[in-house]
């Protein structure tokens, strides 16, 4: 007897496959088990997804466990990837966080407000970016688990205050980097003991303030050459919209949207996808039996023409609308 499976099971699958922590996937077998079709042809599926829920709640039972010893170490990833922003006391990075989001972070004049990270989604066009607001650098409480977060993030936005030596701020902060053995793509000749290489921007803030702009032309001629530096006040919202282009730009990442023959395309759900990614990548980000049975796709965007077919191995752009042919 066929599953005749729902769209709807389909969807939660999607959010299966691309979940990255144990209790995101549980989340979406419950969700796939919930409206999946109750009859003798989903027997074998129903038994198969309770496997794997029991499975999951014990891996994620052992993570909580491992958390509760060793403290804070993982932040699931949300949004079309995962910013950190790391800086020294009183820099402004909540500040930052609360302008750019809908986050309600304190915001202070006195160092180490931030005590744990705080997260906040910050919408760039139709995707959303997850920003992760740290402790200051130096905060000695933050050392035993700050290293891991710095790893698993996609970017650093490393944050500088440009009414008091950005130049020497930016140095401190790359240098505690180190310490934890990560470094900014594109950035000065790092240390040997440099293992994790991260994307990143140099951010100057409070640009509004007295000295500001020389200050900043002294950070840009340190750092210019290597790396992206720009500058931006959140209490007066200048350079925000930039901020916001810079920061999807660090994701690598493209946004790509499908649709089905005779039918619109839905422009306000992208699916995120790697820099590179194929149209079978996208296939099998819609469905693995999309991928087993392509054949071929139509694409807007991209190809030599609107709604050309173009092969499984064709490259995807931001931007790209692709119909799926099986």
């Amino acid at each position: 007897m066929p599953a005749n499976l729902t769209p709807q099971y389909f969807e939660a699958e999607k959010r299966y496959r691309s979940a990255e922590t144990p209790d995101e996937r549980i989340a979406a077998l419950q969700e796939m088990l919930s409206v999946m079709p109750k009859h003798k042809g989903t027997d074998g599926l129903r038994a198969e997804l309770r496997t794997k829920i029991a499975k999951l709640s014990k891996e994620a039972a052992k993570a909580q466990a491992t958390a509760r010893r060793g403290g804070m170490y993982h932040i699931p990833r949300e949004g079309a990837g995962q910013v950190v922003l790391v800086g020294l006391p009183n820099v402004g990075k909540s500040q930052l966080v609360s302008a750019v989001t809908e986050a309600s972070l304190e915001v202070a004049d006195y160092p180490f407000t931030t005590k744990a990270p705080q997260l906040g989604m910050m919408k760039f066009e139709n995707a959303q970016i997850q920003l992760v607001d740290m402790p200051p650098i130096t905060d000695q409480d933050a050392r035993p688990w700050f290293a891991s977060v710095l790893r698993s993030a996609n970017a650093i936005l490393l944050v500088v205050d440009l009414a008091d030596d950005p130049v020497g701020q930016a140095n401190d902060t790359l240098a505690e980097l180190e310490k934890f053995r990560v470094g900014l793509v594109g950035n000065r000749k790092v240390s040997d003991q440099v293992m994790f290489q991260k994307r990143g921007i140099v951010v100057g803030t409070k640009n509004d303030l007295d000295g500001s702009a020389s200050n900043y032309a002294d950070l840009k001629a340190k750092y210019g050459n290597q790396i992206a530096v720009i500058s931006i006040s959140a209490e007066k919202g200048t350079g925000l919209e930039g901020l916001r282009k810079d920061a999807f730009d660090l994701l690598e990442v493209v946004r790509v949207y499908t649709k089905a023959p005779g039918e619109r395309t839905n422009m306000a759900d992208p699916m995120i996808m790697r820099k590179g990614s194929t149209v079978e990548d996208a296939a099998e980000g819609v469905h693995k039996d999309f991928r087993k049975g392509l054949k071929y796709a139509l694409i807007w965007g991209s190809g030599k023409f609107a709604g050309q077919r173009v092969k499984k191995d064709h490259v995807l752009q931001d931007g790209d609308i692709i119909e799926l042919h099986t």
